[in-house]
């Protein structure tokens, strides 16, 4: 089960809070040969690892919008009836973070703006498998056509008949996503970035996979093709008092570590008599998780800390920035204001972090491996980039000029100054 370890020094919290070794370091060889053959060949290089990884051969990779609609309504009403609750609660809390072009006159006759631009293609990447996560398709897309997007491009592997997950499908459709295409991993990666003539090449590339397509990502972002963020396994950290019910804190500890066998869970208390209640837990609740083996994998690499105070759990918390945290305890919002790094933070015993990966509204794609400490998670300012603009009129420009040239001599760049002078010379 978790390692457990009593009031721990600070000189020894970053290697207790050590993260697994990514495994996509040993296969940065691997995958960098996959990229090189898609950026040399093309289309049938993705085809060929298509048939190699995903075990389809398919002419064509991308769904005809028929095709999508046909997928879409397998999708029973229950299920529909979630996404779209989901659906409209994360596009409430994206649009709210619209904001407008910023004028100001920093001088008479000096104004300056700055306005966000969409990007205009993005991709969007979806794994399938067993855990087909269409979640992410409105994590992602939503913020994406809020952000004004001309073209959104979602890749995600077929399955055997070649043929997308319907609520995959289903998702797609219902955030407005039309170029769909089936292909999955390194090849799906390797498509987006360079392009091919039946896959659009894009300008960012976003969301979460396997070891294989975190490798393929870095080596593209190296490329100078931007994505989204830094990515790893996923991770959570309970900070617990005697106040939380260690019932739920096992089930959030859980809920993170069926991810994967390199996910990693973090539990911090002031009181031995909770970690012992939550461990008790965790046991009871293992016994019938049907993804058992992957969680108990994950517990290996996960750590339990009876911390003196609270204050002093949130210091180890803010050296270890968690993708997720939760605050079980009384005072949670007291606490809440001294974190410094997190990817989002949950606050209560009715806060699960389930919730932001499913229907609060906000977005579940965030940094991990401590990335947090100079990363946000993704939003509507992921797919702008913002442009300053400046008019000056040549009072305005009067005002400033001597500022101007003398910065400009400072530093031996004289054309700067002449710029300025030459317009008041005529």
């Amino acid at each position: 089960m978790m390692q457990r370890y009593r009031y721990p020094q600070k000189n020894d919290w970053e290697k207790l809070v050590r993260r697994p070794i990514p495994e996509h370091v040993a296969i940065k060889d691997e995958v960098a040969q996959i990229l090189l053959d898609i950026k040399v060949i093309g289309t049938e290089a993705v085809r060929r690892y298509a048939k190699q990884f995903d075990r389809v051969a398919l002419e064509h990779f991308e769904i005809e919008r028929g095709a999508l609609a046909q997928l879409a309504s397998q999708v029973g009403l229950p299920l529909q009836q979630a996404i779209r609750t989901a659906s409209a609660n994360i596009s409430a809390f994206h649009e709210a973070q619209v904001r407008p072009a910023t004028f100001i006159e920093t001088l008479p006759g000096v104004l300056c703006s700055r306005k966000g631009i969409p990007i205009e293609r993005v991709g969007i990447y979806i794994p399938g498998g067993t855990a087909p996560l269409f979640s992410t398709v409105l994590m992602l897309g939503i913020p994406a056509k809020i952000a004004g997007c001309k073209e959104i491009v979602l890749c995600t592997p077929p399955n055997d008949e070649g043929l997308i997950h319907p609520a995959i499908a289903f998702a797609a459709q219902l955030v407005g996503i039309e170029r769909v295409f089936a292909i999955g991993g390194v090849q799906a990666i390797g498509a987006m970035a360079y392009g091919t003539h039946e896959i659009p090449r894009v300008n960012k590339i976003f969301g979460p996979g396997n070891q294989y397509v975190t490798a393929a990502k870095q080596l593209v972002s190296a490329e100078g093709i931007a994505i989204d963020l830094p990515a790893g396994p996923s991770e959570l950290a309970v900070l617990a008092d005697e106040s939380c019910n260690p019932t739920f804190v096992a089930a959030d500890l859980l809920s993170q570590a069926e991810h994967g066998v390199d996910s990693q869970v973090i539990l911090l208390s002031d009181s031995e008599r909770v970690i012992e209640e939550i461990e008790k837990a965790l046991e009871y609740q293992l016994a019938t998780l049907p993804r058992r083996e992957i969680a108990l994998q994950a517990l290996s690499n996960s750590r339990a800390f009876l911390v003196s105070d609270l204050d002093q759990g949130m210091s180890l918390l803010n050296a270890y920035a968690p993708e997720h945290l939760i605050i079980a305890c009384r005072d949670d919002e007291a606490l809440a204001a001294k974190v410094v790094n997190a990817g989002s933070v949950f606050l209560g015993n009715y806060s699960p972090e389930s919730a932001g990966d499913y229907a609060s509204g906000t977005n579940h794609t965030l940094p991990t491996n401590g990335f947090a400490k100079s990363y946000s998670g993704v939003s509507v300012d992921s797919f702008l980039k913002y442009v300053t603009f400046q008019k000056i009129t040549k009072s305005g420009l009067s005002s400033i000029a001597e500022a101007i040239t003398s910065m400009a001599e400072a530093e031996g760049l004289e054309a700067h100054g002449n710029a300025v002078r030459i317009r008041f010379s005529e």
